[in-house]
């Protein structure tokens, strides 16, 4: 074991770990960014809500459902000629970063509706007799009260955008999962491919760990 482990370039898994940290990161932060406002206008427009609009309900929703039913795979190979006209390479960490993100924003956006719909419509309808508008029902009522739900629907995107992250080592998206491909399945080195695997799972079980405490702590507000 000892000298199988000698053979492993530690200073490669530290940057390719450093590497997937920062795609994860970064693509977790615009997920968020762009799907909870989409998440939120998905369940102000649909049936019996604030907004009811069903013809707008019904072109986000498909949008979203287009984007969720692609592979990730294949979207991360259908988005090259967009990746390189917005990013100047579809290469790395940062030609990595815009699939990741079309790929976590319609998936958390639609965890983000299912997490809004579970609040209780009592409190809707009380804010709404309190006088507020369609504003301060979403900051004042419905956001503080879905709370724990979008920090369990943040945890979940975080977790699958690490998977999605290692998948992008297909195309030399960069990381653990390139580093992978690169040695541990075109060079035959099972030693790091063996390290890959257990750094990936010691991120999920990470990730998966903070975003229970932070549901919990949440939940208790």
């Amino acid at each position: 074991m000892e000298a199988l482990l000698s053979n492993v370039d530690w200073s490669e898994i530290g940057w390719a770990s450093w590497d997937t940290l920062v795609m994860v990161g970064m693509s977790l932060l615009f997920s968020v960014l762009i799907g909870l406002p989409i998440g939120v206008l998905l369940f102000l427009t649909g049936k019996r809500q604030l907004l009811e609009q069903p013809v707008a309900y019904a072109v986000l929703s498909f949008v979203v459902n287009v984007l969720r039913s692609v592979p990730f795979i294949i979207l991360l190979i259908v988005m090259i000629p967009f990746t390189v006209m917005l990013i100047g390479t579809s290469l790395g960490v940062a030609g990595a970063i815009p699939p990741l993100v079309a790929g976590g924003a319609p998936f958390f956006a639609r965890l983000v509706e299912t997490s809004l719909r579970e609040v209780d419509r009592g409190i809707i309808e009380a804010t709404q007799a309190m006088g507020a508008n369609v504003r301060q029902i979403i900051l004042g009522a419905l956001l503080p009260e879905a709370l724990p739900g979008i920090i369990a629907g943040i945890t979940v995107t975080a977790i699958t955008l690490v998977s999605y992250a290692a998948m992008s080592g297909v195309i030399g998206g960069g990381g653990l999962g390139d580093l992978a491909i690169r040695f541990g399945y075109q060079r035959f080195q099972t030693d790091v491919m063996v390290i890959t695997v257990a750094l990936l799972v010691i991120f999920v079980q990470v990730l998966q760990m903070v975003g229970d405490r932070l549901v919990l702590y949440f939940s208790r507000k």
